[in-house]
């Protein structure tokens, strides 16, 4: 039996609100996901499973007929979802009164519940949320029920707000695989028995690495499994080192080639590091230019002789500032003091 483990798609998201490609990253979610059905179809997978959060919100009566649409497309393969804490399932909720396809299954109940899937001779368990928040752990009294078959958990959560879940005890239930959702990086908990597939694509800034979906296959030999990476992007942390000879426009010419190097179509969360010279100030909105830069802090500091500043203004309050503070090794303290000192050098006119 071969299936697709796959969650957080949040469709309807608007990553990067106000940014000039947010819309596309909208569209690029949709397109993802509809790689998966064509991947599914392409490599005749026998079920699809959907961990949770398909919808970044209460879904549109349009999205659901597009998304059962695409799983038309694939008759072949079972397709079994829940809800998860974006797309929970609220007394109106459009999930509750849709009519899918008949290939697939929503397990829709508030505690867990199992369907058969005779063509693949196969068990799924889950449940849904009708909540945002769910602070027990949904699956702790879950187990296989002990007939035929293959056994397959479908969950979402795994923090103190959302089902928080002992791993442990999950192992020791017994399924062939735990499909897990809600943590958007991709994570094995135990090999080939409980993973996170993560999001499919990266929401928010911090969803830095790979992403995709799981790959898996059971049979008498047991469960196998790997991770695909399927993005369309990332966000990409890139860390630009900086020296006392740097300009700004120097410093620009290495944040270009480092994007057209790592690929144009990624999110890059730059810092700049190390030292700089004390007359140089970048002007970080002009890093956003140079390709999709959703954010640019300047961890750099200025390049002071503080000998030679401490011998010219000994006696004054700068001289006085740098004996008391200026030999601490504590990196914070050592930021903070260069924040002061260039302030007392500003208010000077020294810089």
């Amino acid at each position: 039996m071969r299936f697709i483990h796959l969650a957080d798609v949040h469709l309807g998201a608007q990553p990067d609100l106000g940014y000039p490609w947010s819309k596309k990253r909208e569209e690029q979610i949709w397109e993802s996901f509809r790689r998966v059905i064509a991947e599914a179809a392409e490599e005749k997978t026998d079920l699809l499973i959907i961990a949770g959060d398909l919808f970044h919100r209460q879904p549109l009566m349009w999205e659901l007929k597009e998304v059962n649409y695409l799983f038309s497309t694939i008759p072949d393969t079972s397709v079994v979802l829940i809800a998860g804490n974006h797309d929970y399932l609220k007394k109106d909720s459009s999930y509750l009164r849709f009519v899918w396809n008949d290939n697939v299954t929503g397990l829709w109940g508030e505690s867990c519940s199992s369907v058969y899937l005779p063509k693949i001779s196969t068990w799924v368990y889950g449940c849904s949320y009708h909540q945002r928040e769910i602070r027990e752990n949904l699956y702790r009294d879950v187990r296989p029920n002990g007939k035929d078959g293959f056994h397959i958990l479908i969950g979402h959560g795994g923090d103190a707000s959302h089902s928080p879940l002992d791993i442990g005890k999950l192992q020791a239930a017994g399924f062939d695989y735990a499909a897990l959702g809600h943590i958007h990086k991709p994570q094995i908990l135990a090999e080939n028995r409980i993973a996170f597939s993560g999001a499919l694509e990266p929401i928010d800034r911090n969803d830095t690495g790979p992403h995709g979906f799981i790959r898996g296959s059971c049979d008498r030999k047991g469960t196998r499994i790997s991770f695909v990476p399927f993005a369309s992007c990332s966000y990409v942390p890139l860390e630009i080192p900086v020296t006392e000879e740097d300009t700004q426009y120097s410093v620009e010419q290495t944040v270009r080639s480092e994007i057209e190097s790592r690929g144009a179509q990624n999110i890059y969360k730059v810092a700049l590091c190390g030292v700089r010279s004390p007359e140089i100030r970048f002007a970080a909105e002009r890093f956003a230019k140079l390709g999709q830069v959703i954010e640019t802090e300047n961890r750099t500091r200025p390049g002071y002789n503080i000998k030679e500043l401490q011998a010219r203004y000994e006696g004054s309050l700068i001289g006085e500032y740098i004996r008391l503070y200026g030999s601490s090794e504590d990196e914070v303290e050592r930021l903070a003091f260069d924040y002061g000192l260039e302030a007392l050098l500003e208010a000077e006119g020294a810089l």
